[in-house]
């Protein structure tokens, strides 16, 4: 495993329409093994999903000293910031990337007294990493665990 980061190394820049297929490619080199491992990696579905909800202005770039390490996309809604995207590069993970990007959204949630919420796939990884950022699990569905994290009086 690749040191941790710091803040300094990281930036979130904002995407455009030409970043679509970019993208894409890295949600399904993010997704591939969880996917598969519950028979459902399917790279049109994949497509088709993803291209039904793209959203570039709330969506960044994830870059970390100059490489793009991943992607992130948060938009309001009535309940808080959804937190509908967030993929990091297998070869970026476990550096804190994901715990950064986090932390970043939890500031700007918490400042607005905003709960932040997000889905998770069944048996990914990254049902424990919300988990240990303090999401709490609020229901489930057919394919997808939902989380919330409550907002954090800033004192």
């Amino acid at each position: 495993m690749s040191s941790n980061i710091s803040s300094q190394e990281l930036s979130l820049v904002p995407v455009s329409e030409d970043d679509f297929e970019d993208l894409l490619a890295l949600r399904i080199a993010a997704m591939r093994e969880s996917l598969s491992r519950i028979g459902r990696f399917d790279p049109m579905r994949a497509r088709e999903r993803f291209q039904s909800g793209f959203s570039p202005e709330n969506t960044r770039h994830v870059v970390v000293s100059g490489s793009r390490a991943g992607f992130v996309t948060v938009r309001s809604c009535d309940e808080g910031l959804s937190l509908d995207h967030l993929y990091v590069l297998p070869g970026f993970q476990g550096r804190g990337i994901g715990a950064l990007v986090l932390a970043s959204i939890f500031k700007t949630a918490d400042s607005g007294s905003r709960q932040v919420l997000v889905g998770a796939l069944k048996e990914s990884d990254s049902n424990r990493f919300y988990e240990r950022h303090g999401f709490k699990m609020v229901s489930e569905g057919e394919w997808d665990n939902y989380y919330v994290r409550p907002c954090q009086t800033i004192t």
